[in-house]
Formats: structure tokens, sequence, C-alpha cells
């Protein structure tokens, strides 16, 4: 299975593809798509839009994941960032792939062992976890490790779905099934 995870951000959206075959982890490509620091919104949008569909075409992951938006102090640059975002997802969903989506803290507890991970553990954790020759830039490492928590994640997600097939309806609350 081709994994994409992708690490938004209105200058620079971090990419990372793997494989993953049984529990075998295994680095494809990583990089970023840069959208320049100044400019207005719109063309901006296109540039992750466009980059994004590239990079699906040239790929051809099975499925797609993506950091999600936490809230800054400034709600300005929260709400550029999830129109980074959905120019993203949008690129995603429009080449029919199914997009996981998982917090920050739940990227690095699966990359790291930690919630509360720094950028450079996460990176020196992703370059441990793929082999790689040395770090990759932070948004790829980023990237990468969206990559990698869609791998551990589905994976877990399958076997609760095979253990207990007809309680996808049922939800928690308080820690309880309703």
């Amino acid at each position: 299975m081709i994994i994409l995870g992708i690490d938004p951000g209105l200058r620079t959206t971090g990419f990372g593809v793997i494989e993953k075959q049984g529990a075998k982890l295994r680095y494809i490509a990583s990089g970023t798509i840069k959208t320049g620091q100044e400019g207005a919104l719109p063309p901006r949008l296109k540039v992750i839009l466009a980059g994004v569909a590239e990079i699906v075409s040239t790929y051809q992951p099975h499925c797609a994941a993506i950091e999600k938006v936490f809230v800054n102090v400034n709600p300005h640059s929260t709400l550029l960032l999830g129109q980074a975002r959905g120019a993203a997802i949008s690129a995603l969903v429009s080449a029919d792939l199914d997009v996981a989506e998982y917090s920050p803290t739940q990227i690095k507890q699966s990359v790291v062992g930690t919630g509360k991970a720094a950028k450079p553990q996460v990176q020196d954790m992703v370059s441990r976890l793929l082999q790689l020759p040395g770090l990759p830039g932070t948004d790829a490492a980023d990237a990468l490790g969206v990559a990698i928590c869609h791998a551990n994640s589905h994976d877990a997600l399958a076997l609760i779905g095979a253990m207990a097939p007809g309680m996808d309806g049922l939800r928690m609350k308080r820690g309880r099934l309703v």
C-alpha cells in the first residue's frame, strides 16, 4: 500500500510518500510545495492544489493522510492554514483518494512515542524508521510522519473492523459504548 502524507502550510506544504508492506515501511519520496511568502491568496492556493495533484499523479498513492489544523494564537493564521489544508484535501479527493486526518499530537505519538515531541525528534525518528541516509527537512519530515501515523493506524482500524463487524454505528461517550 502506498501512502501519501501531507503537512499543510500556506507558504510551504510538505509531502511524504511511503510504501507499507506487512510491518515494513519503505521510503519512496518527500519534499515541499512552496507558494512563496507574498502574493494574493487564491494563486497560492492554486499552487498547493496543482502541486498535490501532480504528486498524486506521479506516485499513484492508494490513500492519503493529512495533519489537522490546530488553533493558533492568531485566528487569522489559523484561517489561512485551514484554506491551505482545504486546497490540499480538494486535490486528494478529486483523485478519489480516501483521506484520513490526524492531530499533531497523534502524529508525534505514533512516530516518536510522545505527543509533545519537538520537530528535531520527529525528524530523527522519521529518518530512523525509514532508514534514510540523513534528516529530511522539517516540513517533509512532518509529512512523512503523517504517512507513518496512517500506516500504523490503518492496521489497528482494520483489525478493529475485522473483529467487530456491524459495530461501526457504535460511539463512545464518557469512555462507554453507546
